[in-house]
């Protein structure tokens, strides 16, 4: 049988670095879009990273977790979103 664990494991990291990476738009975004698609990026990463790890440990209440945090990461977008355009941000 094939061990992918240590490869599963490997592309977690590198989306948890793709993550990191994707703060710095968060952090220095120019303009409030900036920094909500970066917020959701990051989100998405983060969904995909536990994912991955779910398949390395294969702890099947990982995808529970990610699928939890995948939600909210969307509800905080449109939160963030309907809080622009009600404050005269336009999207």
């Amino acid at each position: 049988m094939v061990d992918v664990a240590q490869p599963l494991l490997a592309l977690a990291g590198a989306f948890v670095v793709f993550a990191i990476v994707a703060m710095y738009r968060v952090v220095t975004g120019p303009t409030l879009h900036d920094r909500v698609i970066a917020v959701n990026v990051v989100g998405t990463n983060t969904v995909v990273a536990i994912s991955l790890a779910a398949g390395a440990f294969e702890e099947p209440v990982f995808l529970d977790i990610a699928l939890v945090y995948a939600l909210l990461n969307f509800l905080l977008s449109i939160a963030i979103s309907k809080f622009s355009v009600e404050h005269g941000g336009v999207l």
